[in-house]
């Protein structure tokens, strides 16, 4: 059965062992945890985890003696990034989950697609969001041609070896930001292509115009859709009336922005996560709805716990049974 969870980067400033606890009270049962990139590793010792046998063994023994089940191990960053620094740690960091959450019996790690730069001597990435003049759609084809399908038909097979799905976040500024996108590479990567899914938010759509039911229905029915993430999105409508959705303004300055991430029930009531839910398990998903707290307007805690609230209307739970135990 679906479960209610949360993605643990939240409570970055705690211990593992103070995070799982507050996961625990906040009525979540399940959790995902960061593993380097953009949300760090700090509830996690990847290396050593990856080393030694005893340490994995506690580190699970943590989540599963609470009651949660581990659904994620989370690297959210820029493997294709024209900084040869920033891609060669961002690929470590893929690397490393990908080994760990085999190691664990973990079947998911979460993060970003990637973007490059416009071409060899890139200094920045480079989302292209529009056809014309026409060297836009040159650079884009340059990245999918010499950059990104080289580097995911590599990766394909890593976790095909290790038996890990990576779960893409459709989110701007990547390369993959929608349905369209994420078929694609799952398509041009080859029979490897398997491997590869929707770690499926859909904040991220919603001001892109994307009616999120009806893209999670279509991933599900193409075998697409691994792991959920539970996050809302409101819209000014009087903002974006004037300035459309495309707003490079800080999150901070949420009274001149078009749209701001809320917290799940703020941007639309518990009866879009009803029917969300229910589309979810009509594709057959049934695995976590994993809240990530990004609402400016609310304490993390606050933000948390009335997450949980709605999304307890929308999905009911089975107690937490069968974990992931760690695999010798």
């Amino acid at each position: 059965m679906m479960r209610v969870g949360l993605f643990l980067a939240l409570f970055g400033d705690k211990t593992l062992d103070e995070a799982l606890d507050l996961a625990v009270k906040a009525g979540v049962t399940a959790v995902e945890i960061g593993a380097g990139a953009y949300p760090g590793s700090g509830h996690v010792d990847v290396k050593r985890l990856i080393d030694d046998p005893g340490a994995r063994g506690e580190f699970m023994g943590k989540i599963v003696t609470r009651g949660l089940l581990l659904t994620a191990l989370s690297v959210h960053g820029n493997p294709l990034h024209p900084d040869p620094a920033v891609a060669a740690a961002h690929h470590e960091a893929f690397r490393d989950a990908v080994r760990l959450a085999s190691l664990l019996g973990v079947q998911n790690v979460n993060g970003f697609s990637g973007c490059p730069g416009d071409g060899p001597e890139a200094k920045n990435p480079n989302w292209v969001t529009c056809a014309w003049p026409d060297e836009f759609r040159d650079v884009l084809d340059w990245q999918w041609r010499e950059r990104v399908m080289p580097y995911w038909r590599e990766q394909a097979a890593f976790l095909r070896e290790h038996n890990v799905r990576f779960c893409v976040e459709m989110h701007p500024g990547f390369v993959v930001y929608n349905n369209e996108t994420l078929l694609r590479l799952r398509r041009e990567v080859g029979p490897d292509g398997e491997w590869i899914g929707a770690n499926f938010d859909p904040s991220h759509l919603w001001w892109q115009g994307i009616d999120p039911i009806a893209a999670a229905r279509q991933l599900g029915m193409e075998g697409a859709l691994f792991h959920v993430h539970a996050k809302d999105t409101r819209i000014d409508p009087y903002t974006s009336s004037l300035n459309g959705n495309l707003d490079t303004k800080s999150y901070g300055l949420i009274g001149e922005r078009s749209w701001v991430f809320r917290s799940v029930g703020y941007g639309h009531g518990v009866e879009w996560w009803k029917e969300f839910v229910s589309v979810l398990r009509t594709v057959g998903y049934d695995l976590v709805l994993s809240i990530e707290h990004e609402d400016v307007l609310m304490s993390p805690w606050e933000g948390l716990t009335k997450a949980v609230q709605v999304l307890r209307e929308a999905v009911i739970e089975e107690p937490a049974g069968a974990m992931f135990w760690a695999r010798e």
